[in-house]
């Protein structure tokens, strides 16, 4: 599922499309309606998996975040949803700033470490990638890779960049340069990426392209590489990752989180959700599924293959000081990106 293809900005006054699904059954009667925005394949492994612990049936809708945030903004007190499960925190952080999210139980909010938290307990932090550099192999040697996202907007790269604007994983990074090094470099950079750059729908097409070869290099999180790599296998790969210099505003951490809303009729159940998605069994499903992520929970090991988290030395903004990513899309607005 491609997720980030509407601004929050914009979908501030447009309704979402959903795609209902009933997923599982209960013997007990009892039912959750959990508004998802994560990948599907690993929320249905989540959810399957709680259902059989639980007995408690939980209904999925799916969709874009940003149009799963603002269904939930519209429909406020009445809303059907229980659980909201997000690919990235600004959308939460917008409805926290709502009033919207229920208080996360402080046993839910201990599973992870709490710097992937909600300061104010209204979010708990599920899973993490890292934001990295494809390159392709035959196009760019690994000394020329640059240390920092910046030197992107370098005229060296130009015809040679490709990345996706409109994709709410990218967004964070202009949040991550304008709180490092201010809105007038933040600004420069994204002219810079317009003038260098193809521009792509999203980050399975910036991958796809660079490991084909029409772009030599792009921005992305680290799973749709590995996501890519398990699809055509390693005879099809011709790419490979690039991480930036530690505490570079690219080498930037991102967490799926997942809330209670506070208009939810069945508090009790929709919390025991998020406990079990930051629990040992609800983390090992993400570190199995093909989502590539890194389960948050101490103790419980990544996918084969991923570099080990402790060796990642991301920037030091945490996603509560990420916001809501206002600033960003209004940055993208400005310059025509969106």
């Amino acid at each position: 599922m491609s997720l980030g293809k509407r601004s929050l900005l914009s979908i501030l006054a447009a309704s979402a499309g959903l795609l209902l699904c009933s997923c599982g059954g209960s013997s007990s009667g009892r039912s959750i309606t959990l508004y998802n925005g994560q990948h599907e394949q690993t929320t249905a492994a989540l959810v399957a998996a709680f259902e059989q612990q639980t007995h408690i049936e939980v209904n999925v809708r799916s969709g874009d975040e940003a149009e799963l945030a603002d269904q939930i903004m519209q429909e406020g007190s009445s809303s059907p949803a229980d659980v909201f499960y997000t690919e990235n925190t600004p959308v939460l952080e917008a409805l926290r700033e709502r009033g919207l999210l229920a208080r996360v139980p402080a046993s839910t909010l201990a599973a992870v470490p709490s710097r992937y938290d909600s300061p104010e307990g209204d979010w708990v932090g599920i899973s993490a990638r890292v934001s990295v550099l494809v390159y392709n192999t035959a196009q760019v040697a690994p000394s020329q890779l640059p240390s920092s996202i910046l030197e992107l907007a370098q005229p060296r790269w130009k015809g040679k960049l490709g990345f996706a604007p409109s994709e709410t994983d990218f967004q964070p990074l202009i949040t991550a340069i304008v709180k490092r090094n201010g809105i007038a470099t933040a600004e420069r950079w994204l002219k810079g990426l317009q003038a260098n750059a193809r521009i792509y729908p999203d980050n399975e097409t910036v991958v796809a392209q660079v490991n084909n070869g029409e772009s030599a290099l792009g921005p992305i999180n680290h799973y749709y590489w590995f996501r890519l790599r398990a699809e055509v296998g390693d005879a099809g790969i011709h790419s490979a990752l690039h991480y930036y210099a530690p505490d570079d505003p690219g080498n930037l951490v991102d967490v799926s989180g997942a809330a209670v809303l506070r208009s939810s009729a069945h508090q009790a159940d929709a919390q025991a959700f998020l406990a079990f998605l930051v629990s040992h069994a609800g983390q090992e499903v993400i570190a199995h599924s093909h989502s590539y992520e890194y389960p948050l929970r101490p103790g419980v090991a990544p996918a084969p293959g991923l570099r080990p988290f402790a060796q990642l030395h991301p920037e030091s903004l945490t996603p509560a000081q990420l916001g809501d990513g206002s600033q960003a899309l209004a940055l993208e607005q400005k310059l025509g990106l969106l």
